[in-house]
């Protein structure tokens, strides 16, 4: 992807996804300390970043939900960024078919907003993923003399096929980035999968009401049920 990026979800979208995903389980909340952990040991041409903090408020304890703030605090990603995020999130969810890639369904929207949250939790997170957008440019340019969007689908793959499996992570090269790109690769994955084309891709269909009496699990669930409930010792 070389053209530029243009945003596909309002404000109140992607702070609506924001939300969604602080309050699941699709980001664990503890990556974060390990990738931090990671980046210390100071391996490699990993990029030492100075970031100016985000000093805004946010939401606070008691928003008002009558008239909620418009714009709670500036989406802090450059152009750049968020081209090289569309392209990432494109290679990590292609276009299959009917079901749209992650650019497509505006994932470079929700991480622009999750980075630049003020909370304690996507500030960790804001160093750990615009190291990795800066790192995987960096290597575009050692590798190839451009930049990562410059170069053909081959030599992106090239780069991305090194930092996407924990196997490699033993080569000092990647011990940095490999962790850090799986953080980045669980924002796009849970920020795609809580989009309505990405629910319905693995056919969630939320909460309905069901006419009469509830008929109970499936046979095949509670054979699962059954077993994780055996192998804790318990009963049913």
């Amino acid at each position: 992807m070389t053209e530029k990026y243009e945003v596909k979800l309002s404000r109140r979208e992607s702070l609506k996804w924001l939300g969604a995903l602080s309050a699941s389980s699709l980001i664990p909340a503890g990556v974060a300390f390990a990738v931090e952990t990671e980046l210390t040991k100071g391996i490699g041409h990993w990029p030492t970043l100075k970031l100016s903090p985000i000093t805004a408020k946010g939401y606070g304890k008691d928003p008002n939900l009558i008239i909620p703030p418009k714009s709670p605090w500036p989406k802090t990603l450059t152009q750049s960024q968020l081209n090289l995020v569309a392209t990432l999130s494109d290679i990590l969810v292609p276009r299959e078919g009917e079901v749209p890639s992650g650019s497509e369904v505006g994932v470079p929207d929700v991480v622009d907003e999750w980075v630049s949250a003020p909370y304690s939790r996507q500030q960790r997170d804001r160093t750990t993923i615009l190291s990795t957008l800066l790192w995987i440019g960096d290597e575009a340019k050692l590798r190839f003399g451009k930049t990562f969007n410059e170069l053909s689908s081959a030599e992106q793959l090239m780069i991305i096929d090194d930092i996407a499996y924990d196997k490699n992570v033993k080569n000092e090269e990647f011990a940095q980035i490999i962790p850090a790109f799986s953080r980045f690769r669980s924002l796009v994955l849970a920020a795609f999968f809580s989009s309505p084309a990405g629910m319905k891709d693995i056919g969630y269909i939320g909460n309905v009401p069901i006419m009469g009496d509830y008929p109970g699990p499936t046979k095949e669930a509670m054979v699962h049920l059954e077993q994780v409930v055996k192998k804790l010792g318990l009963t049913l």
